[in-house]
């Protein structure tokens, strides 16, 4: 998958990028639910036959925690983080965190949220353990034990979906036993058998999604059952191929993808059925053609270019069965990436399901922010060094589960600008009002919303790691905004950010709102480690200071003010630009003052 450049996909004029706006609203509205999905031939069609792109997000983290989304990258399956709190601070305070995470992560705020911001549909990864008991606990082998709380969940899911006239897609994250070596995904415990060693959890994964079709066979805004999330599973050679990149023939999940169809089928005619392959969803040897005429191949995509080729395997299988693709998770990955991608996959009529909507991350709209208390947590989980008091590990874990309350969360607005604007404009907008009187502080952060190369330019603004074999890094922060801008945190003042690592021929553009025209003076916060750091400021267009030093201040966290004279700004809208001539240094704010009206 090489990409050759992916500037030949931009919009090339404002008039195709009104066009292209146009038709990509005309698909939103298609997309608002509309009776039952169908597939017909490789499209997803509503009852009135009109086309549909599903634009949703996965629901990732709330029934089932991936430990990385919880900042816990040692023994990080759901199960062992919940063992290992429970030994630091008790089973009755483990059930009250992890209750009370299932009340707040997921509310009808954030499906409306979603739907105000231009999502249609929600995917919902499920764990089996909230809807059935595992093998090893039913009570009589061989029969099922329905557990309420899964159930009641969904239908408040359902329910918030319908009243957003939104989609709603389920998917069977964690199976029994589990179905696949990347443990984590499935919540697997290997001391049990897996999915593909038991028949007993076959069968319990049948009849459950025998029962989910029942229940919602008459539910138009449930858009499919996505029966089986990432298999990933070395069938002929699980020495060499564990995840079953390789494999050929799939015959085992072939085999119980059909019996789950067929299961679902005794009940409900109409749903879709979305199928995935192995190797993570994109090995289909052996598996096609389809067996339901009423299908949907299920593709996900990470961390590789965004050019033709990198769906090419999509479109060659879509034409092959004529049968409709759709991307049911992507993301992860930088606001350029995110861009890009959106606008290769909507180009080629494929919808998509982002992963996740909210985690302690910055890559995606909501993140829910940590607490010094749940750090503490962390650290110890991942290397077993100073045990945290169990009353702090109450607390640190408890005001988590508070903080994924969308209101007490933060708010990505760059990403999402990043996927339902930028992918149709080159235009910018401001991320803040930048409103200038004299003496006002612009954050250096706070640069414009739009695309590398027009709201901002960074050298390294996306992980293409799967294409190139070497991790690219975006924000190298991780912090504040998603671009490819790098950000750090200044520990010296509260919720406070600047720019670092600023290279040569990088820059940021700020849209400001001037009161009064006139000459101003920009104070310039800046601090290098180097002694031939320059920048320029480029007002409207036009050069209006050439290479001003940026001087050696000891170190990239030392400050010092730099005076840029004879700013000339008009009254209204100006467009002002950072360029760095040579690179090394870190700006952190630039405060404008009036010299002569």
């Amino acid at each position: 998958m090489l990409l050759h450049t992916f500037k030949n996909m931009f919009i090339k004029s404002s008039v195709k990028a009104a066009i292209l706006i146009v038709s990509v609203s005309m698909i939103a509205l298609q997309g608002k639910a509309q009776g039952f999905l169908k597939a017909d031939g490789k499209k997803i069609v509503d009852e009135k036959g009109k086309n549909v792109l599903l634009r949703g997000m996965g629901l990732g983290g709330w029934m089932l925690q991936e430990g990385y989304m919880l900042h816990v990258n040692k023994d990080s399956r759901q199960f062992r983080i919940r063992e290992r709190l429970e030994e630091l601070m008790g089973p009755a305070e483990t059930k009250e965190f992890y209750d009370t995470w299932l009340a707040n992560n997921t509310r009808k705020a954030d499906i409306d949220s979603m739907h105000r911001w231009g999502f249609n549909s929600v995917r919902l990864p499920m764990h089996y353990n909230l809807y059935t008991l595992p093998i090893e606990k039913e009570p009589v082998a061989g029969q099922n034990t329905w557990i309420d709380k899964g159930f009641q969940m969904t239908d408040a899911l359902l329910a918030w979906c319908k009243a957003n006239h939104m989609y709603l897609i389920l998917d069977l994250h964690a199976t029994p036993g589990g179905q696949g070596n990347d443990l984590n995904i499935s919540d697997r415990n290997t001391d049990n058998p897996s999915l593909w060693d038991s028949e007993a959890n076959k069968q319990k994964m049948i009849a459950l999604w025998r029962k989910l079709a029942d229940r919602y066979k008459n539910e138009p805004n449930i858009a499919g059952y996505d029966i089986i999330n990432e298999p990933n599973w070395g069938f002929d050679d699980p020495e060499h191929d564990k995840n079953g990149l390789k494999e050929k023939t799939n015959a085992p999940l072939r085999k119980l993808m059909i019996d789950i169809t067929a299961a679902i089928r005794q009940v409900d005619k109409k749903h879709i059925i979305i199928i995935e392959g192995n190797g993570w969803g994109n090995n289909y040897n052996g598996i096609l053609p389809p067996w339901d005429k009423n299908m949907v191949l299920s593709f996900h995509k990470y961390w590789n270019f965004n050019d033709q080729q990198s769906i090419e395997h999509i479109i060659k299988t879509r034409d092959q069965y004529n049968v409709p693709a759709w991307i049911g998770e992507t993301g992860e990955n930088s606001n350029t990436w995110l861009t890009e991608e959106i606008a290769l996959l909507e180009k080629n009529n494929i919808g998509w399901a982002l992963w996740p909507l909210k985690k302690m991350g910055n890559n995606n709209p909501i993140e829910i922010p940590s607490n010094l208390n749940y750090d503490d947590v962390t650290n110890y989980l991942n290397t077993g060094n100073h045990k945290p008091k169990e009353s702090n590990v109450y607390s640190g874990t408890l005001e988590l589960a508070i903080h994924a309350k969308i209101e007490n969360a933060i708010i990505h607005h760059d990403v999402i600008d990043a996927i339902f604007r930028q992918p149709y404009t080159t235009a910018t907008k401001p991320f803040k009002a930048n409103k200038v009187t004299n003496g006002t502080i612009i954050n250096a952060v706070d640069y414009d919303l739009g695309r590398n190369g027009y709201a901002y330019f960074d050298t390294d603004t996306a992980d293409y790691h799967v294409s190139t074999g070497k991790y690219g890094k975006g924000n190298d922060g991780r912090v504040y905004r998603n671009d490819g801008v790098d950000i750090s945190k200044d520990s010296t003042a509260y919720n406070s950010y600047y720019v670092d690592h600023i290279e040569t021929g990088e820059w940021l553009q700020y849209t400001l709102q001037v009161k009064t025209a006139g000459i101003y003076a920009v104070n310039l916060k800046v601090a290098s480690a180097t002694d031939d750091a320059k920048l320029s400021l480029i007002v409207n267009g036009a050069d209006q200071a050439k290479e001003v030093p940026a001087p050696y201040t000891g170190s990239p966290k030392t400050w010092k003010t730099i005076t840029v004279k004879n700013i000339h700004l008009k009254a209204g809208s100006n467009k002002i630009r950072v360029y760095a001539n040579t690179g090394g240094y870190n700006l952190h704010s630039l405060q404008f003052w009036i010299a002569k009206k």
